[in-house]
């Protein structure tokens, strides 16, 4: 019975790989260097299917993969309809936050009640944000390159995934606003879980093993 996990390149799959070590799967081929979109692993029952880090939910949901790694950031865009969430994975951390100018002066533009154009891939999250604080906002949904809305007065703000904060820095950004916290979290297919009960239910059990702190002696 086979076993399909859908995993994104990049910081998820390399964060991912060290939790499947764990549980005795190493992945037989680096996605940088291969072609493959399909991906053998040392266990013949599983395999890794390699799709953009947004369509990970999607395939998931609609049974492409029985389990997935996916950002709580693109689980809240999608909304999790039909996934199982089981365990945050706590890996691939970062925070969603509200970035502007140096020069803006975002916390007077939110007493004033002045309406602020926001530009941002994480549109459903940022409408919620903006809505709990009374703050009127004009969304502008864009792809890539945050960071340049501001820049050319496409938007006041941009609401995006900050890790160190040094790409904002180096664009003339500040943070003003954490949003919140973001890490990895990893979904099943809830049909997938009752079909393939006991392959999976190991596979949960050794990722939740993988991901448990180590106890001090």
């Amino acid at each position: 019975m086979m076993i399909t996990l859908a995993l994104s390149k990049g910081r998820i799959f390399d964060d991912t790989t060290p939790l499947l070590r764990a549980a005795g799967i190493e992945v037989l081929e680096d996605p940088e260097q291969s072609r493959k979109l399909i991906i053998g692993t040392s266990r013949p029952d599983v395999r890794v299917v390699l799709v953009r880090a947004s369509d990970v939910p999607t395939y998931v949901q609609y049974g492409g993969a029985d389990l997935g790694v996916a950002g709580h950031d693109i689980l809240l865009e999608h909304g999790g309809q039909g996934l199982y969430q089981p365990l945050d994975l706590g890996i691939a951390r970062c925070r969603l936050s509200v970035a502007v100018r140096a020069d803006f002066d975002y916390a007077a533009a939110v007493k004033q009640g002045s309406r602020i154009r926001v530009a941002s891939k994480y549109t459903q999250c940022a409408r919620e944000h903006f809505a709990d604080k009374g703050v009127h906002v004009d969304m502008i949904k864009l792809y890539g390159s945050m960071e340049l809305a501001p820049l050319t007065g496409l938007a006041d703000a941009i609401v995006d995934l900050v890790s160190t904060g040094g790409t904002l820095k180096a664009n003339g950004l500040v943070e003003v606003e954490t949003i919140m916290p973001i890490s990895a979290r990893l979904i099943v297919n809830q049909a997938a879980l009752k079909l393939k009960r006991e392959p999976l239910r190991e596979l949960i059990d050794a990722f939740e093993r993988a991901c448990a702190p180590t106890p001090r002696p």
